[in-house]
């Protein structure tokens, strides 16, 4: 499956920043890591951490699928509000989701400190703006339930919105204390390199063709000839598990991004900020590094790639309109323009955990618009298993929950 299409910004900004090998010859490790995106590199880091031999494999280049395509808004705010969420698995199960995406933010900017990342990591505020007048009821229910359970938060006024932030449309909306934004490309890039030097080794280009799953190991045969013994498989395949998993536990979207030229002195103001709304389907909107304007949106139901990638530029006018609609007195230039797929759940939760038909193994997938946070809370989860305990948001990532 083709996760991503025509110019990714982040793959132009960066290039090519490293290269590994195919495998070649038969290995053997503790953990095999399947999947060389964000999800692949923060568990291979704890698992080197953990002190276990690891070998990580990707199809294609090193961080070429889906996260050079994301649009890296780092929130704690999961795709179904807090006050749904409770009411579809308890309150117990919507507070501890919606706390470890709070606190995966925070651990994901100490990571970027220790490894000296010059991927950008910034911690912002975050709007959740209601789009139409009809909307601010729900959000306000929202906002009650996020106060409640303790998350740094308060209202805003349509007035206030215009005041701060020169934003029309928004009639009433919650600011959050808690966000941030990285050019994962780069730090996944800078999370290997820095765990390659501390034992981890990498194949790209090497694709898993089959797996014979034994009572306490897995062997995997992979497209080069190769042959890999492992006693785990973590499978970080992201949107392409649902080639291996056979029942339908997740849904596929399409989703479209625009990145405007450099402008300084035009965004400055929006450098500390995320933005969206409650929009179906929601607008996302953030500014980069390099003071740029980065609005996502308009998503569709995945059918095929072809089909995708012709509605790019039509997807991109749309939400250049959107722009001009949202902030009148700014003026947006479009230098980058794309399509990604990304799922979604019933419950906007990731599926993290065992799945009963792959031994010796576990599946970290981080669906819906937190996949980043979910992988980081993922992390923990890892150590806990490795290490023969269960973990407290079991319950909640498992299938077939």
């Amino acid at each position: 499956m083709d996760l991503k299409s025509h110019e990714p910004f982040w793959l132009i900004k960066n290039g090519l920043l490293t290269s590994y090998p195919s495998l070649q010859e038969d290995a053997n490790c503790d953990i095999l890591i399947v999947g060389g995106g964000i999800t692949g590199a923060l568990i291979a880091h704890q698992c080197v951490s953990e002190g276990k031999k690891c070998i990580l494999i990707d199809k294609r280049e090193i961080v070429n699928g889906s996260s050079a395509a994301t649009t890296s808004m780092l929130q704690y705010e999961i795709d179904v509000p807090l006050f749904e969420l409770q009411e579809l698995i308890g309150a117990e199960g919507a507070i501890a989701s919606y706390t470890v995406c709070n606190e995966a933010i925070n651990k994901l900017g100490k990571l970027a400190e220790k490894i000296q990342s010059k991927a950008g990591f910034r911690a912002k505020d975050s709007l959740y703006y209601a789009a139409r007048k009809k909307d601010t009821i729900r959000l306000e229910l929202e906002f009650a339930a996020r106060l409640k359970a303790g998350f740094g938060v308060q209202w805003l006024s349509q007035d206030e919105i215009w005041e701060r932030y020169a934003l029309k449309g928004g009639y009433g909306g919650i600011l959050s204390a808690q966000g941030a934004s990285i050019d994962a490309f780069c730090f996944t890039h800078e999370l290997l390199a820095y765990n390659v030097e501390r034992g981890l080794t990498i194949f790209d280009k090497t694709g898993l063709e089959s797996v014979r799953y034994d009572t306490d190991h897995n062997v995997v045969l992979t497209s080069t000839g190769a042959k890999i013994k492992s006693r785990k498989i973590i499978y970080c395949t992201g949107f392409e598990t649902v080639n291996l998993i056979p029942e339908r536990f997740v849904d596929l979207l399409s989703t479209f991004a625009i990145v405007s030229e450099i402008n300084t002195e035009q965004y400055k103001l929006y450098k500390d900020l995320l933005i969206w709304n409650t929009s179906q389907p929601y607008l996302y909107m953030r500014t980069t590094d390099d003071n740029r304007f980065l609005i996502g949106g308009e998503d569709e139901e995945f059918q095929n790639a072809e089909r995708r990638d012709r509605m790019i530029e039509k997807k991109a006018q749309r939400l250049k309109i959107l722009f001009n609609k949202s902030f009148p007195d700014q003026i947006f230039h479009t230098d980058f323009t794309w399509a990604g797929t990304f799922g979604v759940t019933k419950d906007g939760l990731p599926y993290i955990g065992e799945h009963k038909k792959f031994k010796n193994s576990y599946f970290v997938c981080g669906f819906g618009g937190n996949g980043i946070t979910f992988s980081v809370a993922a992390m923990d989860m890892v150590s806990n298993w490795i290490n023969g305990h269960g973990h407290r948001l079991d319950q909640w990532f498992k299938f077939g929950r």
